[in-house]
């Protein structure tokens, strides 16, 4: 939270003038594409990053497919898990989020510009009135991401929580490749109570799971299917970490 407080307090006279161009380009899509729109959000969250003394390291870049649309599935640490993802990735891409969460300060602008989808929990029907319409852009070549986990805990230390199931019904409509995503470290850096250091951040695009590999599983063995191979590399990067310091 200080981190947090500290990047807003930095940035406010940018903010000041970068507000208003976001909330221009969102309402102008006819003269603003959505590849000038992300480049604009990339520089936000680089500055964010610069400011808030934040370190997000790639891996996997290769294992994201050149053409067509897909879903990415991470897993969720924090406040700072979609900033780490779209630092990392190159090319426009965009996020269903909670709605509750999504209309805090600068959060708000920020989903407009990436044209993100806001998913109110509360309202099943504005649910799969958001599953399908994802789901058509997915299908027609846009990049989603989605947090099967639904929320995070708090200084989670790297540990998942149950996925939800439904999310993945977006690939079965959509026909196109599933990414999991896993996120190491990303809870440390705004849900943290420390002061501001440097913070090391990881972000892993895992091997795709093509369409053909799941067509015929239910939701749940997709779902337990993501979860294993993040939960695999978290714990690779686990024990990698714990050899690297024992030589240390």
């Amino acid at each position: 939270m200080i981190r947090m407080i500290i990047v807003i307090f930095v940035n406010s006279i940018r903010f000041i003038y970068l507000l208003p161009l976001m909330r221009k380009m969102t309402k102008h899509p006819e003269k603003y594409s959505e590849e000038q729109c992300y480049r604009l959000a990339r520089h936000l969250v680089r500055t964010m990053k610069v400011t808030g003394a934040i370190r997000t390291k790639a891996f996997g870049l290769e294992n994201l497919p050149n053409e067509g649309g897909y879903m990415m599935y991470p897993n969720h640490q924090g406040k700072y898990d979609v900033y780490g993802i779209v630092s990392a990735h190159d090319k426009p891409c965009t996020v269903v989020i909670d709605k509750d969460k999504s209309y805090y300060p600068f959060v708000s602008e920020l989903v407009e510009l990436l044209h993100a989808k806001r998913l109110d929990k509360n309202d099943v029907r504005q649910g799969l009135t958001v599953i399908n319409q994802v789901a058509k852009e997915v299908k027609a070549g846009r990049r989603y991401i989605l947090f099967p986990e639904g929320k995070y805990v708090t200084r989670n230390k790297n540990k998942m929580s149950e996925f939800k199931k439904g999310c993945f019904k977006i690939s079965l409509m959509s026909k196109t490749p599933i990414v999991p995503v896993a996120l190491v470290n990303s809870y440390k850096v705004f849900n943290g109570v420390s002061l501001p250091t440097i913070v090391k951040t990881q972000v892993h695009f895992l091997e795709p799971i093509p369409y053909e590999e799941y067509k015929d599983m239910k939701t749940y063995e997709i779902s337990d299917l993501v979860k294993s191979r993040i939960q695999e590399k978290l714990e690779e990067v686990v024990k990698k970490r714990k050899l690297r310091n024992d030589v240390m």
